[in-house]
C-alpha cells in the first residue's frame, strides 16, 4: 500500500499544494505553507438526501440565551443563539478566559454549562473561579482529545460549552501536532457538527498571531457563526470587545469592560471615561464617533514636531494610518496648515481604535491645534467626514451623537452643514474643513507654561 502523499497547507487561507512554495498561490502570503501529512481516506457509502425548496423549510424562532454579561450580549446581538458557534480571539492575558468564565457562572444559574480546558488544569480554573465568585455550578472537563470532547458533548448535552482553547485540541485521525492547520480545521468542523446536532452553543477561544489576527487557517473564521475580537493593553484597565463577523446580528456593536480585582466589569457609559472630561491642552480635541448604535466621545491627541527627514513620519495609534495620511494631505492643501516638514503623531486616548469616517473632523481639529499651538476650548466636540476637496460630509446618525454630547453637558459641537440644530447645545454647522478649524480654534491661545 502506497504511503499517503505529503501536502503543504497555507496557514492563512488553507490552500493546499503538492510541493513547498515560498509564496501561497491562494492568498499570496509568503512563508505560510506548512507540511501536513493527510489522514488516509476511509471508503464509505453516502445515501442521497432529498432536496427541499426554501418554502418547504420549517424555520423555528428560538429565544436567545442571556449570558449575564450585558456588554457581551450587546456585541452578540442580544444574547447567545442556541446551537451557535462563537470564536473569541485576543492577545494572551487580555481576559478571554475570565470573560467567558464570568458568562458561564451567570448562565449556570438557569441551565447546564460546561467548561473544557486544555491549557489550564481544573485546579487553576477553580482558583480563578473563587476569585470571581458564583461559578460553583459550572462543570469542568480538563481534556484535549477531540474524540473524548465530542463524545462528552453528545452524551451530556449542556446548553452552553466553552472550549479553551481550540489550538490545544488533538485528533488521532489527523497526523499532525496540535495547533496545526489540519488539527484546528478538523476540530472546528467536528465541533460545529456536534454542536448543531446536539443543540449545544459553543464558545471557542482562539490564539492570535503577532498581527492580531486569529491564529490558524482562515477557514476557521468562515466555519463559525460569530467572530469576537477582545482587544486591550495590559497597561490599561479597559478592554474592548467587537464583532468581526456575526450571522445573527450587527458587526458594528462595541462592548467596553474594565479589568478589576474581581474580574471584568462592563462600562455602560464609556464616553465619560474616554472623552467626557478634557482639559484645555494643545493638540487635544474630542471626537464623537459611532460604534454600531453606541455613540462614543473620544479624546484625540496629536503632536506635530519639525523633522529633518526627507519623508516625514505619520504615526497613528487607534486610527487607520491611511486615513491619517489623507487627513494630513487635506489639511495641507485646503486648510492652509503646512505639514510637509513635520512629523505627525495621533493617538486615541484610552487604547480605543476608531474606524468610522465620522471621527475625521476630530482628528483634523487635534492636528490643527498642535500645528498652530492653539487649544480647543473645553466643552467642544466635533464629528464629520472629510472629503478630498476639503468639504465636510454628513455623518451617520447625527441626532444620536448630539444626544450623547448633551448628556455629557458639552456646550458646542462642530459638525457638517447638513446637521440639524438641537436644543441644549450650540451646533456650528459648517461647509468646509477650513471653516471648522477656524471655528474650533478661534479666540484661543496657548496656555501659560508652568513656572
Amino acid at each position: 500500500m502506497a504511503a499517503p502523499a505529503i501536502r503543504y497547507l497555507c496557514n492563512e487561507c488553507g490552500q493546499s499544494t503538492g510541493r513547498w512554495l515560498g509564496r501561497c498561490p491562494g492568498c499570496g502570503s509568503f512563508g505560510t505553507l506548512i507540511e501536513e501529512a493527510p489522514a488516509a481516506a476511509a471508503a464509505s457509502k453516502v445515501a442521497m438526501r432529498p432536496v427541499l425548496r426554501l418554502v418547504d423549510v420549517q424555520a423555528e424562532e428560538t429565544d436567545r440565551i442571556p449570558t449575564g454579561v450585558a456588554e457581551l450580549d450587546r456585541v452578540l446581538g442580544g444574547g447567545l443563539v442556541p446551537a451557535s458557534l462563537v470564536l473569541v480571539g485576543g492577545e494572551p492575558g487580555v481576559g478571554k478566559s475570565t470573560l467567558l468564565l464570568m458568562a458561564l457562572a451567570a448562565m449556570s444559574r438557569d441551565r447546564r454549562v460546561l467548561l473544557v480546558t486544555g491549557e489550564e488544569s481544573a485546579a487553576q480554573v477553580k482558583l480563578r473561579a473563587a476569585r470571581l465568585g458564583g461559578a460553583e455550578r459550572v462543570e469542568i472537563l480538563a481534556e484535549t482529545d477531540l474524540d473524548a470532547i465530542c463524545a462528552t458533548l453528545q452524551t451530556e448535552r449542556p446548553a452552553v460549552c466553552v472550549i479553551d482553547s481550540v489550538q490545544t485540541l488533538y485528533s488521532a485521525d489527523v497526523g499532525s501536532a496540535p495547533g496545526s492547520v489540519s488539527q484546528v480545521r478538523e476540530a472546528a468542523a467536528r465541533l460545529l457538527r456536534v454542536g448543531k446536532e446536539s443543540g449545544v452553543a459553543l464558545f471557542l477561544v482562539g490564539h492570535v498571531t503577532k498581527d492580531g489576527a486569529v491564529a490558524g487557517p482562515r477557514v476557521l473564521e468562515h466555519l463559525v457563526d460569530c467572530v469576537l475580537q477582545f482587544e486591550g493593553d495590559r497597561y490599561h484597565a479597559h478592554r474592548i470587545l467587537r464583532a468581526a463577523k456575526n450571522r445573527f446580528g450587527s458587526t458594528n456593536e462595541l462592548g467596553v469592560f474594565e479589568m478589576t480585582a474581581g474580574g471584568l466589569v462592563g462600562v455602560p457609559d464609556p464616553s465619560v471615561i474616554f472623552g467626557g472630561a478634557r482639559e484645555e491642552e494643545i493638540g487635544s480635541a474630542v471626537a464623537c464617533a459611532l460604534e454600531g448604535t453606541r455613540p462614543l466621545l473620544l479624546e484625540i491627541q496629536a503632536l506635530v514636531a519639525p523633522t529633518d527627514l526627507a519623508m516625514p513620519r505619520r504615526v497613528a495609534t487607534g486610527v487607520d494610518p491611511k486615513r491619517l495620511a489623507m487627513i494630513v494631505a487635506v489639511l495641507s492643501r485646503h486648510a492652509g496648515i503646512g505639514l510637509g516638514q513635520a512629523d505627525v503623531f495621533v493617538n486615541v486616548a484610552g487604547g480605543v481604535r476608531i474606524d468610522e469616517p465620522g471621527a475625521d473632523l476630530g482628528v483634523a481639529l487635534a492636528i490643527a491645534s498642535a500645528a498652530r499651538s492653539a487649544v480647543v476650548p473645553a466643552g467642544f466636540a466635533a464629528f464629520g467626514e472629510i472629503g478630498l476637496t476639503g468639504r465636510l460630509r454628513p455623518a451617520a446618525q447625527a441626532d444620536r451623537r448630539l444626544e450623547e454630547c448633551v448628556k455629557l453637558r458639552l456646550t458646542t459641537v462642530i459638525a457638517p452643514a447638513a446637521t440639524k440644530r438641537r436644543r441644549g447645545i450650540e451646533v456650528r454647522a459648517l461647509d468646509s474643513l477650513r471653516q471648522a478649524i477656524d471655528a474650533g480654534l478661534a479666540n484661543t491661545r496657548a496656555p501659560e507654561p508652568a513656572s
